[in-house]
């Protein structure tokens, strides 16, 4: 088997340091070895394959952009982004895992916790040993997270929440859960730990989508907080969404993984398929689909280069990553699709990638804020007038 070479239309390997290429380099040998010859078994079953979690925390995945001091490899977003880029290569679910982890687990502990909070449990999510996850969205508050009842009351010595999230990845096996709720209306982030009396997170099941990752609820009855787990400099709605806004980052940045794996398994497929005498590579429609792939790929790599450049410069605004969620989502769903036509019947087929990349982006286009959400952030940047009804 041909050894997979990365689509660089642009030569954009010219402009990213050595360390970065190592750590892709890394990564995605990582990706090759360990996870290709696993993951289709693990979207069959259903079932997240938690034996890759020590490797990932090894190889430095936890964390990418965190100070060392607590284990965290203190690299910039490029090599971030070049991380989830080539997890994602591997199965939406395991960039989601790393994902979750790091940009929605660990960043807001070191954004908004004490010294005592970052001290205990930074170094041991970036190690693995402790496994993460985000209450933010409810059963009936997806896209407008600011109509949230989950709630918290001030008693004795901490807190009582009671409510439930929903749609949490790594909810089940995670040991702590970064909550948000409403205090006095206004929202604050609590960490809940595995075995607090009252807390649940069941799996959920049937999904037809992200099969190879862990989706659950949370579920609080009367769950006592500590005030130690309070994460006190969270304040308001806008401490979550800045959370968000790390997560569309590397979003942004692992559908472009998905992207390669479709385009380069059709563009493989293609050369070797032969109908009426020769490759179907060698027709014109199968060329212009081709041709539209490496096309919008090419895009997307120069949106992230540029994105990530922005945000290691701290010139970034949300709205940039907006865009970028927006487009690379839509454009790597479509690129699956595309790639699928060019499989033909085979497209089906578990031995190809395909199905399982666009099963999975119908949900990643989903989450971490809906097309519709991104559209009219970008929309009101541009205008200065909201259209979200306040």
């Amino acid at each position: 088997m041909t050894k997979y070479k990365s689509p660089d239309y642009f030569n954009l390997d010219s402009l990213h340091s050595e360390e970065e290429l190592l750590i892709r380099s890394s990564i995605r040998d990582f990706v090759e070895d360990k996870v290709l010859p696993i993951i289709e078994k693990n979207y069959q079953d259903g079932t997240f394959p938690q034996e890759l979690i020590p490797q990932m925390a090894e190889l430095g995945v936890f964390g990418v952009t965190l100070p060392e001091k607590y284990g965290c490899a203190n690299l910039n977003n490029i090599a971030y982004g070049l991380v989830m880029q080539e997890l994602e290569r591997g199965d939406s679910g395991l960039r989601s895992f790393a994902s979750v982890q790091s940009a929605l687990v660990m960043y807001p502990i070191f954004e908004f916790g004490s010294e005592d909070q970052k001290d205990y449990w930074l170094p041991k999510l970036a190690r693995g040993e402790k496994i993460g996850c985000f209450g933010l969205t409810e059963p009936d508050y997806g896209s407008n997270p600011g109509g949230m009842v989950t709630k918290a009351e001030k008693v004795d010595g901490g807190y009582i929440l009671n409510g439930a999230k929903m749609w949490i990845t790594n909810g089940t096996i995670a040991d702590v859960a970064v909550v948000w709720a409403k205090l006095n209306g206004k929202v604050k982030g609590f960490l809940v730990e595995k075995g607090f009396e009252g807390f649940e997170a069941p799996e959920m099941k049937g999904k037809h989508s992200l099969r190879a990752s862990v989706t659950s609820e949370l579920i609080f009855q009367d769950v006592f907080v500590p005030e130690a787990n309070v994460l006190t400099k969270s304040s308001g709605l806008k401490s979550p969404l800045m959370c968000l806004n790390q997560a569309r980052f590397g979003i942004s940045w692992g559908v472009v993984g998905a992207m390669m794996a479709c385009y380069d398994s059709a563009l493989n497929y293609s050369k070797s398929r032969i109908q009426f005498s020769k490759p179907i590579a060698g027709y014109q429609l199968i060329q212009a689909k081709l041709a539209h792939m490496i096309t919008e790929i090419t895009k997307a790599q120069l949106l992230n280069f540029q994105l990530a450049k922005l945000k290691d410069s701290g010139l970034i605004r949300f709205p940039q990553i907006s865009m970028a969620k927006l487009n690379n989502c839509e454009k790597a769903l479509e690129i699956a699709r595309i790639s699928r036509e060019i499989h033909g019947a085979n497209g089906i087929l578990n031995e190809y990638p395909v199905m399982r990349h666009s099963s999975n982006l119908e949900s990643v286009k989903t989450y971490e804020g809906t097309q519709e959400m991104h559209t009219l952030i970008i929309g009101e940047d541009i205008t200065g007038i909201s259209a979200i009804d306040s």
